[in-house]
This record gives C-alpha cells, sequence and structure tokens, in this order.
C-alpha cells in the first residue's frame, strides 16, 4: 500500500482496513477541519512536510498522539501528522472557495480593520451571507465578496497562471510557496477535477494524448506542469524557484541537458 494514501499509523487504521492491514486497534475515524489558515502534513510527527492543508480541508482523524493527530484529507485521500490544535470539529456546510490569488479576513465588513488572518487560494468557507461588499463566514470573520466564489472555474490553465511569481517550496500548497504537483492539483481542482496531490499520482490518474492542448498535464520524472497552449507552459520550478511561463520545447532541451528527463508525454485530465 502507498503510504501516502493508506489511512494507518502503526497503531490505528480505518476500519475499513480490517482484513487488509494488521494493527492493534481500528477506527471508523471522526471527522474534523483544519481551522487555521496553512498547516505541514507530515509523514511522522516530527518528520517532513509530505504536502500541505488550507484552511477548511475536511478531514478524517485516525489517530492522535500527544499533541499531533494523523489525518485522511477528503480532498485527495493524503494521510499525515498535522498539529491537533489546527483542526475543529465544528463543521458548517461549505459553500464557498478562495478565488483570489489570496485575501484576508477581518474582524468586521471593513477594510482598515487589523486582519485576523490571511488565505490562499482554494481555502473552503463556509459564508452565511454576502453584503456590503463582504462575505460573512460562519465562523467569524468577512472575507471581501470579490475574493470568493461559489462555482468551479472552467479553465485549469487560467487558474495556474493567477499563482505567476509564487515562490517555489517544496511540498507546498499555497500562495506563499507551492510545488510543481500543488500548482497542478490547485488548477485541477478549482475546475471541479478530482486530483492527487504528487506528479507520480497524477500522471498515473489521468489519459495519455498525442497532441498538446491549454489544460493538460506535462510530464517528466518527478515534475509536472500545466499547459498554456501547445507550445507554453506553466509550472513552479526549483530552477528559478517560483511559478513561472516556459516555451515547452525549450524547457524539454533544457531539463534533458540537466539530466532530468526525459519528457514522458501529456495527460489529459478531461476531454
Amino acid at each position: 500500500m502507498d503510504r501516502r494514501l493508506t489511512p494507518a499509523t502503526d497503531r490505528v487504521a480505518l476500519e475499513s482496513l480490517r482484513g487488509q492491514l494488521d494493527r492493534p486497534a481500528y477506527t471508523a475515524g471522526r471527522p474534523a477541519r483544519l481551522a487555521v489558515p496553512l498547516s505541514d502534513l507530515l509523514t511522522a510527527p516530527d518528520g517532513r512536510r509530505d504536502r500541505q492543508l488550507v484552511f477548511g480541508t475536511d478531514l478524517t482523524v485516525i489517530e492522535e498522539r500527544d499533541d499531533m493527530t494523523f489525518v485522511q484529507s477528503a480532498l485527495d485521500g493524503y494521510c499525515g501528522w498535522v498539529c491537533a490544535d489546527a483542526l475543529t470539529h465544528d463543521l458548517p456546510a461549505l459553500t464557498h472557495r478562495v478565488t483570489a490569488p489570496a485575501t484576508h479576513v477581518y474582524p468586521a465588513p471593513d477594510m482598515k480593520r487589523p486582519e485576523r488572518m490571511s488565505l490562499t487560494r482554494g481555502s473552503r468557507l463556509s459564508v452565511t451571507g454576502i453584503a456590503g461588499g463582504f462575505a460573512e463566514l460562519a465562523g467569524g470573520g468577512f472575507v471581501p465578496a470579490q475574493h470568493v466564489g461559489d462555482q468551479p472555474s472552467d479553465d485549469p490553465a487560467g487558474v495556474a497562471e493567477t499563482l505567476l511569481g509564487t515562490p517555489y517550496l517544496w511540498g507546498g500548497n499555497s500562495r506563499a510557496g507551492i510545488d510543481c504537483s500543488g500548482l497542478a492539483q490547485l488548477a485541477l481542482t478549482e475546475c471541479g477535477i478530482a486530483c492527487p496531490g504528487d506528479s507520480d499520482l497524477q500522471r498515473d490518474a489521468f489519459p495519455v494524448t498525442d497532441s498538446i492542448r491549454r489544460g493538460d498535464l506535462l510530464f517528466w520524472p518527478g515534475h509536472v506542469a500545466v499547459a498554456l497552449s501547445p507550445n507554453m507552459m506553466i509550472h513552479a520550478t526549483a530552477w528559478q524557484m517560483a511559478v513561472i511561463r516556459e516555451s515547452i520545447p525549450d524547457a524539454i532541451a533544457r531539463i534533458d541537458a540537466a539530466g532530468d528527463g526525459p519528457f514522458q508525454g501529456a495527460r489529459r485530465p478531461r476531454g
């Protein structure tokens, strides 16, 4: 079983794995939600970052150990450890998501008040009403109405372009820092297309295409980009430590010359 997608620790597994995975205990899991703007999803309580979770992500709690909690994300099935105090069990219906690259949550519908926190694109919100240019959140706080939406986007490449210039961050999933697979996942998820969290899983999730068109995913070993056209792409790259646009032929030649190829072709997330 793939560790990243297996809802089990060395002590506890989800009940659905009984008979498939031997563990001392099993659990039905407990629903929770991320209540902070951003949290690392760790390989172990004191481990490295695998990916990140953003505000409003629904989770299943599998084990609690001291001040850390092992969870599985409803977004993509990814599993890992987060700080227990980053979670809430108050779960009002999610109605909107942040559609701007980033936004602020204010204590009142007044942009001159000091912000409570900042949220990244893709954060999920429970909005109780929109008035006076602000969306009011069920848990308290106000977000500029022009920064939220309740309908999916229709252009994954366009979503990715809103993150141009974002710093590269290994395992990152936010405007503060993002990696190649995080950018691809955000672009597709915003358009209602389910997408795994890592590039190898993304490559296996979608059918091969012999041509390249806007919105396709382009793959190299350990790397993914989003096509803007048959000749241009956007990706989060450690080469420039940022999200950049690049010519596809130039990228293929550059990556081959660096010894990080070969180009593995394109996948098409939807027909």
